[in-house]
């Protein structure tokens, strides 16, 4: 989705494609807000015949709709995949888990705050926000539950490191990265009871530093 404005549309024909529309959407969306998501306008951007649009989606609400799935294929995938990922203990799962939230990683943190913002204008968003958000709860109490962890125990802690995750997104936290990667070890600690060993600190280090 990233590169898809890259793309002269016209390339693909006149009436661009579904990608491109898209891309355009998302582009508008992230840059004005949800009510800069209108037919003309993004024709206008692409240059593109407000026509053409509805050949590849119906009206605005389906492409408001395919926003919220591309969000959720974005940004919920890459939590559900680290959750699963392998890791010998819980502090190398937990990492796992930070590092998709660190700059460089799958996580886009301006997709995710912008969807949150929109669900503040919309109850239906709302809904899908919190629906996702269970299951991103979800896969962390999973992950807590594979190395032992009680039920209502793994709740909480999923939801600590969650939430931790979330606030620095919805509080726009400025800070400087080589700080946050000191303060790492302790959220780890914080989050699983266990602190890193040297050794899944250097992975961890050497993974995300060639994110």
């Amino acid at each position: 989705m990233a590169g898809a404005l890259d793309i002269d549309p016209k390339a693909k024909g006149w009436r661009g494609s579904r990608e491109v529309w898209l891309a355009a959407a998302r582009e508008a969306f992230l840059d004005s807000g949800i009510d800069a998501v209108k037919i003309q306008p993004l024709a206008t951007r692409l240059g593109l015949s407000r026509t053409s649009f509805y050949w590849f989606f119906d009206d605005r609400d389906a492409v408001l709709q395919a926003l919220l799935e591309d969000w959720d294929e974005t940004n919920t995938k890459p939590i559900v995949q680290a959750s699963n990922a392998f890791a010998e203990t819980i502090a190398e799962a937990a990492l796992n888990m930070i590092a998709v939230f660190l700059p460089g990683g799958r996580f886009e943190n301006k997709l995710d705050l912008a969807i949150r913002g929109w669900a503040h204008q919309s109850d239906a968003v709302a809904a899908t926000v919190n629906a996702t958000d269970e299951v991103r709860l979800s896969a962390l109490r999973a992950m807590f539950e594979r190395f032992g962890y009680p039920a209502g125990e793994s709740d909480v802690r999923a939801r600590t490191m969650y939430l931790v995750q979330i606030g620095y997104i919805s509080m726009q936290v400025q800070e400087d990265l080589d700080l946050r990667l000191k303060r790492i070890p302790n959220y780890v600690k914080t989050f699983t009871g266990h602190a890193p060993t040297q050794s899944e600190l250097d992975r961890f280090h050497a993974r995300v530093s060639t994110v």
